[in-house]
């Protein structure tokens, strides 16, 4: 759409689109089911002045590439995966924690959705569960949803075509979560492999040099460092 509010159509495809559930929000209708029924033969049961608009609905597709490698694919073993969730979060997805992201497909990984009441409150469910999904073991794009719904001029609504380019051009890259809880698992089983013992009764030898109950967080750190 242009400055005199004229819009112009660059393609036309005949089908359900990545984005179908944002429209599915907002209305209440489900169209996958809508799209069966037509199949079958049966018309639309509704006339287009009948729906109705309600809210604020924004989707993520979230993908297994580097936005800071040119957008390069990153394919390879899900190692650890939570998914969010919450009032008006919705994930459409299939993937899972073991799951190889292979090389000869799209490398979308799932759509993360927010509705609200307000676009103001949607960015702010959407921030919320973004912060909450972690998957480890491979790149995405998470970080760079983070950057751009905390970025002042999207919330103004102030973007263009050139918008990411300039964001990007901008601002360093916000850290990944589900590397950093994988770096930190790593990095807290590496240090207590090297570390001595204190004599505390946890970590090593107590006082009377009997071996003290190791301690669990400890354990499972060291495990989930080691995992493959």
């Amino acid at each position: 759409m242009d400055e005199d509010r004229n819009f112009y159509f660059l393609e036309m495809n005949t089908r359900l689109q990545v984005e179908h559930p944002v429209t599915e929000l907002v209305t209440g209708l489900d169209l996958v089911h809508l799209q069966i029924r037509i199949a079958q033969g049966e018309p639309l049961p509704f006339q287009q002045e009948e729906i109705r608009l309600r809210g604020h609905a924004m989707e993520c597709r979230v993908y297994a590439e580097d936005p800071d490698n040119g957008f390069f694919p990153s394919p390879g073993k899900i190692t650890r995966l939570l998914q969010p969730g919450g009032p008006g979060i919705r994930e459409d997805s299939g993937i899972y924690e073991g799951w190889v992201v292979p090389l000869d497909y799209d490398p979308m990984l799932s759509k993360l959705i927010a509705f609200a009441p307000t676009r103001e409150a949607a960015i702010a469910r959407l921030l919320r569960a973004l912060d909450e999904y972690v998957i480890g073991g491979i790149r995405s794009n998470l970080g760079l949803f983070r950057r751009i719904l905390s970025d002042d001029e999207f919330k103004a609504a102030r973007i263009d075509t050139g918008y990411l380019d300039r964001l990007l051009a901008a601002n360093s890259p916000a850290p990944e979560t589900g590397g950093s809880v994988d770096a930190a698992l790593i990095a807290a089983a590496l240090f207590e492999s090297i570390r001595p013992a204190n004599g505390n009764g946890r970590n090593g030898a107590s006082a009377n040099g009997e071996k003290g109950d190791a301690n669990g967080w400890k354990q499972a750190a060291r495990r989930e460092g080691l995992r493959a």
